[in-house]
């Protein structure tokens, strides 16, 4: 990175003792440190409740980034811009000891003023903290400051209504960063540069030439820890209302006149806008919902979601959610986008797959069966890179097609560092770039979108559980593209 690129920042982290800091934020600052340089140019103030010494903070710190990267150094030259400073976030008068503590610190790294307010804590915190920076002068400084917010952002389109009101109170909507992780991975800020830096491609981008787009997103482990949070979201709100429609938003665009963040999020919320919005009497249609039962991974036998935990025996959230979204617009009209994401899959991974209408007659052909449509494989994780299957002929005698594929792997590439999703949106917002983040504007459109399958399903008994682990998915969900004469694309390329 050039030295007019490099970002001075004081870098203030609530909710520092938790999850998130420890297996996220503190590794991805190491990795910005080492591969960025800059550690002569930040400062990081840790907030909790816990009455912990800088000492103990820092050693937090550094297990955290040996967890993570096992690095060789010496790290305490690292630790050394880790401060730490117990507080009730609750308490507006505790504010005052931490601005002192950030001036103070902001004379000593010369940031310059620029503050980024990193609040890792649970939703119910965003409010209260937002505005106790505001009326504790914490958000005024000489240079810039911004408001980085974790999902979830609501629990419905209301209380997202709510929240953001709160925050907007103190904030104005150009300092928020609203986190959504998977816009920070690599091969999704890709997606962009597949389709408008290639005419092979944009040129087909639409409904003449597509027959369908699909969006898999599947992880082979249960709730884990998080038991208690995941049974108030449940998979519709914890992946369907923020990544699969951000990663929808991303494939059916139109091509922004520039690269500027406003221009790039006006054309997603132009696609948002025109999601068709699902009647009651045709949930079943269009979503699928499902709950893992026990069965096998990896050889192992692992148990239902209602036996992960005592609280979740009667348990009617979904871990798996499937659905056929349309968009009414010019470009898309008739064109199903399908998405599915779940816990206890076969195995983990996050693909899309555009699927390319055949040739109204092809001769090489022998029977329907026999059909091999063109598809682009973009893998988002494992594996990341571009897969495009042509047809060619059989090896042998005959007049035969057979898919044959050209691939790019981009982890392949000697030298490429690929940075983790987290690192990459902690410099975006250093940097002052919000084009990887979520304006207010679409996710409002997405509750919008959501809230009426969830409103619908409160009001039904779902037959769980209704999937075996270790499976792609209840039977349901291949049934939503059978019934248009399509079916998933494994995920494996």
């Amino acid at each position: 990175m050039e030295n007019s690129k490099r970002p001075k920042a004081l870098i203030i982290i609530f909710g520092a003792t938790g999850d998130l800091a420890k297996r996220k934020l503190f590794p991805s600052i190491f990795h910005l440190c080492q591969h960025r340089k800059m550690c002569g140019d930040f400062a990081v103030v840790g907030i909790g409740r816990r009455p912990w010494s800088n000492d103990e903070f820092r050693d937090t710190v550094e297990h955290s980034v040996k967890e993570s990267y096992s690095p060789e150094q010496d790290l305490s030259h690292f630790t050394a811009n880790f401060y730490y400073q117990s507080l009730d976030v609750t308490d507006s008068g505790s504010y005052q000891e931490l601005n002192q503590l950030v001036v103070d610190l902001e004379k000593r790294y010369q940031t310059e003023g620029n503050r980024m307010f990193y609040l890792a804590m649970a939703p119910q915190f965003f409010g209260v903290i937002a505005n106790n920076l505001a009326n504790n002068g914490l958000k005024d400084s000489p240079g810039w400051t911004r408001l980085v917010i974790e999902k979830p952002f609501g629990h419905d389109l209301e209380s997202a209504q709510i929240l953001n009101d709160e925050i907007r109170a103190a904030f104005n909507e150009d300092q928020i960063y609203r986190i959504d992780h998977y816009l920070g991975k690599e091969m999704v800020q890709n997606i962009e540069v597949i389709r408008f830096a290639n005419g092979i491609f944009e040129h087909l981008w639409n409904n003449r030439f597509i027959a369908n787009i699909q969006v898999t997103s599947s992880e082979s482990i249960g709730v884990e820890e998080r038991a208690r949070y995941y049974d108030v979201s449940g998979a519709t709100r914890d992946m369907a209302q923020n990544h699969m429609l951000q990663m929808i938003a991303l494939l059916a665009m139109e091509p922004p006149i520039n690269l500027t963040p406003d221009e790039i999020r006006s054309e997603k919320v132009k696609v948002l806008r025109a999601l068709r919005l699902i009647e009651e009497d045709e949930v079943d249609d269009f979503f699928v919902r499902g709950q893992y039962g026990g069965g096998h991974i990896n050889d192992k036998t692992v148990p239902a979601y209602r036996d992960e935990a005592y609280e979740l025996n009667d348990s009617n959230t979904e871990t798996y959610v499937a659905g056929k979204v349309m968009i009414d617009n010019y470009r898309w009209a008739g064109v199903p986008f399908y998405f599915r994401t779940g816990k206890r899959m076969a195995t983990k991974a996050t693909k899309l797959v555009i699927e390319f209408k055949d040739i109204p007659m092809n001769l090489y052909y022998k029977h329907e069966d026999d059909r091999h449509p063109n598809l682009l494989y973009i893998n988002i994780h494992p594996d990341e890179g571009i897969t495009l299957y042509l047809n060619a002929k059989k090896t042998g005698v005959g007049s035969q097609a057979e898919p044959v594929k050209l691939s790019y792997n981009s982890a392949g590439v000697d030298g490429m560092n690929t940075p983790e999703a987290y690192e990459k949106l902690i410099l975006d917002c250093m940097l002052g770039d919000a084009t990887n983040f979520t304006h207010w504007d679409e996710v409002a459109l997405t509750w919008r979108y959501i809230d009426r399958v969830l409103k619908i399903w409160e009001n039904r008994q779902p037959d769980f559980p209704n999937y075996e682990s270790g499976s792609m998915g209840p039977k349901a969900a291949d049934e939503l593209l059978e019934k248009d004469g399509f079916h998933w694309w494994q995920i494996r390329d």
